[in-house]
Parts: structure tokens; sequence; C-alpha cells
């Protein structure tokens, strides 16, 4: 592997049961079980090791009617990855599933669009319906991380790191950004909330909780295939499928841990 090729991992740490109808704006009455999954991100080479996005712990689980299948803690532990020395993490976005967890970081430096934290910390909170995705700990968390100088905010297109950079798309939130991976396969974008799943952008339906569907949609037809060789390599943020379609990390991690580095099984469907 080349410092720029990395190992990417996709942890699942809670799930919940929904219908088709929970999971796509527009009212559509399909009672179809169609659960969600919730993952955090690892990416790692020889030289460094950033985790993508934080997850909820039990607390924010039991408020919102949501299983913890494994803690974030055990699902880095299981990789390799010891939380507390852990120097960087990127946060896609602040929503409640995304950024809970952040004292389990200790060390890290913090990377954040400065578009979310002023979403999340501004008027657009005066709306229930924008509000509802966040929890108001979590963001004071991030406030108070940036008042200690562990937050540094990205650029609207911006490699971090060799062979790792973030693109601010909005649409789920003011400040969703989105991260391009390059791995000896090619380059892979995680897109968390950006696409929920595959189906979102397969059958252009957005999420019901969007802050700009017309932009999202347009996240789904131009800037994530742009960031990518092919639409395969575009991984949503919630899908169980992801589990099934790649490999797990080892036998022992079948259905918790996937490399997403890897080849995925494209007959899964």
């Amino acid at each position: 592997m080349t410092q720029d090729g990395y190992q990417v991992f996709a942890i699942r740490h809670g799930h919940v049961h929904r219908t088709v109808a929970d999971n796509f704006a527009g009212g559509c009455p399909d009672d179809r079980p169609m659960p969600m999954d919730y993952f955090i991100w690892v990416a790692a080479n020889e030289r460094r090791t950033i985790v993508i996005d934080t997850g909820f712990g039990a607390g924010e689980a039991a408020r919102r009617g949501r299983s913890v299948t494994r803690s974030v803690a055990d699902g880095l532990r299981a990789i390799g990855v010891d939380h507390a020395i852990v120097t960087d993490v990127i946060l896609t976005h602040l929503h409640w599933d995304h950024a809970g967890n952040l004292d389990l970081f200790g060390a890290a430096r913090f990377h954040l669009s400065e578009q979310e934290l002023r979403f999340a910390a501004g008027a657009a909170m005066t709306d229930p319906g924008r509000s509802l995705g966040y929890a108001g700990s979590d963001v004071a968390d991030a406030v108070r991380l940036v008042h200690e100088g562990r937050v540094r905010f990205a650029g609207e297109d911006e490699e971090l790191f060799p062979g790792i950079s973030v693109h601010l798309v909005g649409g789920h939130t003011a400040g969703t950004q989105v991260v391009r991976i390059a791995t000896r396969r090619g380059p892979i974008v995680l897109a968390s909330d950006a696409a929920h799943f595959y189906a979102n952008m397969s059958q252009m339906r957005v999420f019901p909780v969007t802050d700009d569907p017309d932009k999202l949609l347009n996240v789904y037809t131009q800037q994530l295939p742009a960031l990518v060789q092919s639409t395969i390599d575009i991984i949503p943020g919630h899908d169980p499928l992801v589990l099934e379609r790649y490999r797990p990390a080892g036998v022992e991690l079948r259905g918790w841990v996937a490399r997403l580095d890897q080849p995925f099984d494209e007959t899964v469907r």
C-alpha cells in the first residue's frame, strides 16, 4: 500500500426498523421493511488513521428509539484503533447520529465545515423540522471544541491529508460535507447523509430529513458522481446493503465491520 492508498472501514454501531414510507419524502404509503443502519468510518494507512463521524451513544439512542448494536469504542478497538489517541476526526455534519461521543476523542482535532456550525447554532434551529436532527448537547460540545482550539474549519473542496479530501455539498443540512478517499482500487466517496441509501441515488428520492431537496437531487446527479470513477464507488451513509456488498474486515466482524477499499459484490441488491 502506498501512503495515499487507504484501507477504509465501515463500522456499524446502531440499527432501527423502518419502512419504505419512513425513508422517502413525499408520503408514499409503503409499509415494506426498509431498516436503517448507523455507521462510523475509518481511513488508515501506514502514516495516519482518520475517523469519520463519531456516531451516538446509549443515551441518545434511548431517547430516539434506536438500538446500539456495538459501541463506537468497541468497533474501533475491533480494528486496532484506540479512540483516546486518534489525532484527527472529520465530521460530515452535526446531526445527533454523526456527532455524538465527541468526548471519546480527547486527543483529536475535528474537521468541520463552518457552514454546518453556523446552521446548527443559528436561526435555522428555531424551525422544529430543521432542529429535530440535532442534539443540543452535541452542538454545544462542538462550540466548546472551537473555543478550545480543536476545530479546524474545512474548505469547500479541500485535501486535508494526502489522498483524503472533503467536499461541501449541503442539501441534507446546510453544511454537509462528503469525504473522498484514495484507495488501491481508486477513489471512493463516503456520502454520509448526502445519500442515506443506494436507493436515494438510483430512484432519485430524497430522505425526509432534508434541508434543501432540490439541492440534494443535484448532489445525487452531479456532485457525487463527479468525485469518483464509477457511481458504485459512492458509499451511502445508512444502507444495510453496505455490509452485504462489501467483505467483512475479518470473519468475526461479519455484519459489523466491512472493508470498503476492496471490490464489492454487485449482485447483492
